[in-house]
């Protein structure tokens, strides 16, 4: 069974995220500039918001993220953060990866899918969040 969504959630990012990470996707080279133009793309798409707006729920830089993947309902939790600050081992994972670019501007709850490097689907789903920031 398929829980892929052929459509785009609508996102907020906290404006002062919005700031760095735009600056963050415009510089993403080599091995990132995949991520980087996902990244642009989630911006453009997203409601700005202010930071005191900031949603129980919302998925901003420094979050612990719990979610589902959709094609393999493993579960995992991981806290998103900048790619200096990325660490596998501590279950940090950079914006700059399909996963971390995926989930920054979900809320829990809500699910988005994307295209690979190999040209599969991976679609997730945001379970919970809890703000370390």
């Amino acid at each position: 069974m398929s829980y892929l969504q052929p459509e785009l959630p609508p996102i907020a990012l906290l404006r002062s995220d919005a700031e760095k990470l735009a600056r963050l996707a415009d510089h993403a080279r080599g091995e990132f500039e995949r991520a980087g133009d996902f990244l642009s793309r989630e911006i453009d798409r997203a409601d700005i918001i202010d930071d005191f707006q900031r949603l129980p729920g919302l998925v901003t830089m420094g979050s612990r993220v719990t979610f589902r993947d959709d094609v393999t309902s493993q579960v995992r939790t991981v806290t998103l953060v900048f790619p200096d600050e990325a660490d596998l081992a501590q279950s940090k994972i950079s914006v700059l990866t399909p996963i971390g670019a995926a989930l920054i501007g979900l809320s829990v709850n809500q699910s988005i899918e994307w295209e690979t490097v190999s040209g599969g689907r991976r679609s997730l789903t945001v379970l919970s969040v809890d703000s370390m920031n």
